[in-house]
């Protein structure tokens, strides 16, 4: 972050350290730099290094010699630094196919179970443009469907204003590592191409969706201790994928999630991170899990501590401009850099307490049911495994669905595991 930037249209430097930014002869300068980008032109503000001729090394991280201006915490204070703004990108056609994909499949799956749909719909100030909002019993979930880069500002405010809005965000990507992850509601699918998107074939969700996971840290506990990695005796609950829970979970599927969020069964929920609460994750999860979450550790959706809001009165440290360019710096990592992938595997708001709860879950929340494929469905997916469309019919001894993988293979059932036929 840089202390100072340097204004094209007036050709002055700018000293954010000081409450007249070191031009008294400019009231409104203040209010002029901090409106956002697009109300503005893009290169009002410019790097002071790049301005002098220096080398600056933004261009290495796709990043561009314009600023903006944006409050930050530092040491228990905030204060207006400057920042290097993003390349613009153009969506590929690829990047587009998918996209447009994402959205007919979201469109399709909440028509199909009767929610009201509306696609590019566009709030009454005209300040919100979402790609497909879903409006069901529980909610109206504006859905963004994200195939190209994106900014952690962009993310933060589109989703503040969908919320102002009466809208609950919910991003959908196929990038691990994309922006979009804990930075607002979220949920990941495998990266396919857009033929695969707008197909019947199921898409599994791979990330976003966490169960709550409630035991007892003992000798015969199935997890180690999270605090000491030995038994401590104590009681732990956490966030975890579907997978990893004991006993496991069945896994989300994108269609489901699309009537399950407007529903209001699934809802969005911010976890704070219990060794450092400036460290926030985002998740969906069961409206039961989450209430029963709060109930255990009294958390709720409060601001997370390290985003200031604009209410909060600014320091002015009154510092000697700096016009070197500190972007890439150690001190600045955490806000220029790409974040690092986060490891999906572990648990999410891990909490410790003595007391036992009530009811602590030893369940699935809900039980695995065997998908019931259409004839459709079916033969697309014997046609991309280049085998016979198998059948599927109640087994004559336990009435549960049995397969035949071509015409000449036996019929046999998945829960008796006796060869039998179908009635």
């Amino acid at each position: 972050m840089a202390n100072g930037v340097f204004h094209t249209k007036y050709g002055i430097e700018i000293n954010l350290t000081f409450a007249d930014l070191g031009h008294r002869d400019r009231p409104g300068l203040l209010e002029e730099i901090t409106r956002p980008v697009g109300e503005r032109e893009r290169d009002l503000l410019q790097c002071l290094t790049d301005y002098k001729g220096g080398q600056c090394e933004c261009a290495l991280a796709d990043k561009t010699p314009w600023m903006f201006v944006r409050r930050q915490r530092r040491a228990g204070r905030v204060e207006w630094v400057a920042a290097h703004l993003p390349l613009t990108h153009a969506a590929t056609p690829e990047e587009s196919d998918k996209h447009k994909a994402m959205k007919e499949r979201i469109a399709r799956s909440a028509s199909r179970h009767g929610l009201d749909v509306q696609v590019e719909a566009r709030s009454a100030d005209g300040r919100v443009v979402t790609d497909v909002l879903v409006s069901g019993a529980g909610a109206r979930v504006g859905w963004e469907a994200q195939y190209s880069p994106i900014s952690a500002s962009t993310v933060r405010r589109r989703s503040g204003r969908a919320r102002e809005n009466g809208i609950a965000p919910l991003w959908v990507t196929g990038d691990a590592s994309s922006s979009i992850v804990d930075r607002a509601p979220w949920t990941r699918v495998d990266d396919v191409p857009w033929q695969r998107i707008v197909s019947p074939l199921a898409m599994v969700v791979r990330g976003g969706v966490r169960h709550l996971q409630i035991w007892k840290c003992t000798p015969s506990s199935e997890r180690p201790c999270p605090e000491t990695g030995q038994h401590c005796g104590k009681f732990h609950s956490g966030w975890f994928l579907p997978a990893l829970c004991v006993p496991q979970e069945r896994a989300t599927a994108l269609d489901e999630l699309v009537v399950t969020s407007a529903d209001g069964e699934h809802v969005a929920v911010r976890v704070r991170n219990s060794h450092d609460p400036r460290r926030t994750s985002y998740l969906w999860a069961l409206a039961k899990d989450v209430e029963r979450w709060r109930d255990l550790t009294g958390e709720s959706d409060s601001p997370p501590e390290d985003q200031p809001t604009d209410d909060e009165p600014v320091t002015f440290a009154e510092e000697e401009l700096d016009s070197s360019c500190r972007y890439g710096h150690q001190a600045d990592r955490h806000f220029s850099d790409p974040r690092p992938r986060r490891d999906m595997s572990s648990a999410t708001g891990l909490h410790t307490f003595d007391e036992a709860p009530d009811h602590p879950y030893r369940s699935p929340s809900r039980p695995v049911r065997l998908r019931r494929l259409s004839s459709r469905e079916r033969a697309v997916i014997a046609t991309e495994l280049r085998c016979p469309p198998w059948e599927i019919g109640p087994c004559m001894l336990c009435a549960e669905p049995i397969h035949r993988y071509g015409r000449s293979s036996p019929l046999v059932c998945s829960s008796c595991r006796a060869t039998a036929q179908v009635r």
